[in-house]
């Protein structure tokens, strides 16, 4: 009998033992409420959807990312939701916010020297500059950081679009058409080519820009080929213009993290997210590139049409590009107090450069993603890096 209480009681002892385990494993387990502002199935949904599950395999279920796509804040509500908490991760579009990341929007909105680089880059625009963005961000623009952490975030990463064009309700294939119409533009770069160009600039959210073109309010939207269909503007948009302006949208913080949450995290912890960071940089510029042809092709089969524009439209878009990076570092310096932008963008090209040559030949998003830990995000320290 009293063989059988020991055995009952040690069996007891070892089911409450597992117990608390289980228990203490539960408690690790936690939510983390990601925020954006595209709509769901988008091609940012679906990314964010890769990343979660990135987050969950690379912490054993610790971390469980929750994708919020346009219900928990949309593009407009993002800076200011994450800074206070309303969600822990957000997909940042810097550019609304230009008086809360100069230095940042700086950057990314010099994307259209891009034109004036060799053919090496035609194609993969988006995947060279995320790469250059990040390491340029976490190594040589301690400016960008004391911006995101004054508005409580941590950066882990950029991401950005194919080249933006003309998408219009109206054939726009020369600068005489180009005259007096009302371009939807998302950075200051696009609103000085549409000036330059006799247009006008209209700066409004992305999520606003389908009413603003089915009502007339614009006359064009000037986004990236796939966001034709994940912003739902295929059916107000009946005329492409390729080429103009170009440029990218690359003033993305694709999964800022609030501070609190980040310095509530373990190290390994905030590792994983720095190794799952390289997973939405990759998959969005990658996808979009790939996904051009496919939605041009939709434009047609829904009796819209496709231009090329006016060589001389071209060549002005062109000259344009060369002469703003000048402009650019004016306009932030007068209007935004950035004090050593000509230091940042003699130090941002030769990076830019380095990363054209080291996206040639990539042919997968995970091979991007790889690259991108390789030679950036993986000499993150996690044990000290936004803490």
């Amino acid at each position: 009998m009293r063989l059988m209480k020991k055995w009952l009681g040690t069996l007891a002892g070892a089911g409450m033992a597992a117990a608390l385990a289980l228990g203490a494993a539960s408690v690790q387990a936690r939510d983390l409420r990601y925020a954006m502002g595209f709509p769901p199935g988008s091609d940012s949904d679906k990314a964010g959807q890769a990343y979660a599950a990135e987050v969950k395999k690379l912490t054993n279920g610790q971390l469980n990312v929750r994708v919020f796509p346009l219900s928990l804040l949309n593009f407009a509500e993002t800076s200011a939701g994450l800074r206070d908490g309303l969600a822990d991760i957000g997909y940042l579009l810097a550019p609304y916010f230009p008086a809360e990341y100069p230095h940042f929007n700086l950057l990314a909105e010099s994307s259209m020297q891009l034109l004036t680089m060799d053919d090496r880059v035609r194609g993969r625009e988006g995947m060279a500059y995320v790469g250059a963005l990040s390491e340029f961000v976490f190594t040589k623009c301690p400016e960008c950081q004391a911006e995101f952490a004054k508005q409580n975030q941590v950066f882990t990463g950029p991401a950005a679009s194919s080249p933006y064009y003309l998408n219009c309700n109206k054939p726009v294939r020369n600068e005489a058409e180009l005259k007096g119409k009302r371009l939807r533009v998302a950075g200051s770069h696009w609103s000085r080519w549409a000036r330059a160009m006799g247009a006008q600039p209209v700066t409004m959210s992305s999520n606003e820009a389908l009413e603003a073109l089915k009502q007339g309010v614009v006359d064009c939207v000037v986004v990236s080929i796939p966001e034709l269909t994940n912003l739902g503007l295929l059916e107000a948009v009946s005329d492409v213009t390729v080429q103009v302006p170009g440029g990218i949208f690359a003033g993305t913080g694709v999964t800022q993290v609030n501070s609190r949450v980040w310095k509530s995290l373990t190290k390994e912890q905030r590792q994983a997210l720095l190794r799952a960071g390289t997973v939405m940089p990759a998959y969005i510029p990658y996808v979009y590139h790939q996904r051009e042809k496919d939605v041009l092709n939709l434009v047609t089969q829904r009796g819209g049409r496709v231009h090329q524009p006016d060589p001389a439209l071209l060549q002005k878009t062109r000259d344009f590009a060369a002469q703003d990076m000048k402009t650019i570092v004016e306009f932030f310096a007068k209007t935004h107090g950035v004090k050593r932008g000509e230091e940042m963008l003699a130090q941002f090209r030769p990076v830019l450069e380095k990363w054209v040559g080291l996206v040639q030949g990539v042919d997968s998003r995970e091979k991007l993603a790889d690259l991108y830990w390789t030679e950036v995000f993986s000499k993150v320290d996690a044990g000290a890096y936004g803490l």
